[in-house]
């Protein structure tokens, strides 16, 4: 037989069996779907989460401090001073408070930022309109905010916020400047956010220091010689103690995202080998079953002249035929998966060819692997064996 015509052969075997044919693939498409949706979601995730610690800047740092003992902050008058370290260019001590923000028409809680001039170069966030805070703000507790454009919708709708009156934990505040607009980010969103002189917040909440820095290297060469002036910094004010505080740079989280992306992409192309696995498992036995109701079949193609290798040929392709139909089918859905998740995420697909090409050939090998005990046991039949099966 040609092998055109052993290909012909087994479409027809396989048309002849829609149903069973459609449920032994099924396995093989839901695995070849679910391989290209959770790697590509998985993609997406992290590429978000790149950008989002790519726009901090290659020179961020990032300082928690939890302290020592009863004294668990650091005055920001304190921390202002680590401008003075080689390699610190600025630095933005930071506190949050959740207050009611009232004006004439609204009251309603929302976060306030309490910070120093130092906020805007620090976080790359500025006016769009107004100013911003200054040093003679923070230094004579002046009552003015800077606001977001979600606030200032949610506080001003369809109001130039400038000069506008605000109270906030019952004292009065005149907005200077609207930020400009800057989206969200998994764990907050910046566009509701409300600035106010840190000084003028201590006084107001009853705040005592700050736990929380955010500084920035001169340049991404002086980040390792910045850290270790704040670290100075620390060390001295907790008598040595390395547990009061800890220093991240923006290059800490990249490596440790990518350390957890590649572990999860390993769980994921894992978890979904073993639902291929067991697809590959099922179409054994399902050809297996095949073999057995076509016995007498395999006799008289025997007894016609067909030879043992036109016989394996048969079952083999009939085997690959199931999974790449069943993966080109699966591949599709896990396109179509993906950019529908991320329409309604309002992301943007990432779709790896690499990840097609790998999956479509992995079913092709199931095929060739789970079908080779099948088609083997088809071709091994005797003729006069196999006429005799009822």
């Amino acid at each position: 037989m040609t092998k055109f015509t052993v290909l012909q052969m087994a479409f027809k075997n396989l048309w002849s069996r829609k149903l069973r044919t459609f449920l032994t693939m099924l396995g093989i498409i839901i695995g070849i779907a679910s391989v290209i949706t959770l790697i590509s979601l998985g993609s997406v995730s992290s590429k978000a989460v790149t950008e989002q610690v790519n726009s901090l800047g290659s020179n961020a740092i990032m300082v928690s401090i939890t302290g020592r003992g009863a004294e668990t902050t650091v005055p920001y008058e304190e921390v202002l001073e680590w401008k003075t370290q080689a390699g610190v260019e600025e630095v933005s001590p930071e506190f949050r408070a959740l207050t009611n923000i009232r004006t004439e028409a609204l009251n309603k809680p929302l976060t306030i930022e309490c910070v120093t001039e130092g906020y805007n170069k620090v976080n790359n966030f500025y006016v769009q309109a107004g100013r911003t805070i200054s040093y003679i703000d923070v230094k004579t507790r002046q009552k003015i905010a800077v606001i977001g454009v979600d606030a200032s919708a949610i506080l001003f709708p369809n109001e130039n916020p400038l000069g506008k009156e605000v109270f906030i934990g019952g004292e009065s505040f005149i907005v200077v400047g609207l930020l400009e607009e800057k989206g969200q980010t998994i764990s907050r969103s910046f566009d509701d956010t409300i600035l106010i002189p840190i000084s003028t917040a201590e006084r107001l909440f009853g705040q005592a220091g700050v736990s929380r820095v955010n500084a920035i290297a001169d340049s991404e060469e002086h980040v390792n010689l910045a850290v270790k002036g704040i670290e100075k910094q620390l060390l001295d004010k907790f008598n040595d103690d390395k547990d009061s505080f800890k220093i991240t740079t923006s290059q800490d989280l990249l490596v440790t995202l990518e350390l957890v992306t590649s572990t999860m992409s390993f769980l994921l192309v894992g978890i979904a080998g073993i639902s291929l696995l067991v697809a590959g498992i099922g179409i054994m036995n399902i050809m297996l079953v095949s073999v057995s109701e076509r016995i007498k079949e395999i006799g008289i193609r025997k007894a016609l002249g067909a030879k043992k290798r036109d016989i394996l040929a048969l079952f083999l392709i009939e085997s690959m035929v199931l999974t790449t139909i069943g993966g080109i089918i699966g591949i599709i859905i896990g396109i179509s998966s993906v950019v529908g998740l991320c329409h309604l995420m309002g992301a943007v697909p990432v779709i790896s060819p690499n990840v097609i090409v790998s999956t479509f050939v992995f079913s092709l090998v199931i095929g060739l692997i789970f079908g080779l005990l099948p088609a083997n046991r088809a071709a091994k039949l005797k003729p006069i064996d196999a006429l005799r099966n009822d």
